[in-house]
């Protein structure tokens, strides 16, 4: 999916993370998923109330996971050293059956996220290249 300046979304949701991504903000409040760089639980995306996860001036805003009204957008993250390493691809989050990392929001309820990819075409990294993202020294 692009947005109306033909820009491809870097981050996308399934219909199972939207779903479950709205469940736990109506329990929790705002949300925000940081991809994690490989400790504790692999390369899981990490859910996470807003503020109890401290983006750093390097991390990359990769998009948002909009909810339906009157939910707030939730952020997606990843550290700046990981998405160089990821850039030409899109993420997709996705949730599956098992227990992640306690950490993250979602491990009481039997499920974690995922994350997939999907590897942009020559067309969409030329647009992704003219349109950076933004880090979190400019977004906090």
């Amino acid at each position: 999916m692009t947005t109306e300046q033909n820009v491809p979304d870097r981050v996308v949701a399934t219909d199972a993370a939207v779903q479950l991504l709205t469940k736990l903000s109506e329990l929790h409040g705002g949300l925000m998923i940081h991809q994690s760089g490989g400790c504790c639980d692999g390369s899981a995306p990490m859910c996470y109330p807003v503020g109890e996860y401290r983006v750093g001036q390097r991390d990359v805003l990769v998009g948002e996971i909009g909810l339906s009204e009157p939910l707030p957008d939730v952020r997606v993250w990843i550290n700046g050293d990981q998405f160089e390493l990821w850039k030409h691809t899109q993420l997709i989050l996705d949730v599956v059956k098992g227990r992640g990392a306690g950490f993250s929001l979602e491990a009481p309820e039997g499920v974690r996220f995922l994350s997939r990819s999907r590897v942009f075409d020559e067309a969409e990294n030329a647009w992704l290249d003219a349109c950076p993202p933004r880090r979190g020294a400019d977004v906090c």
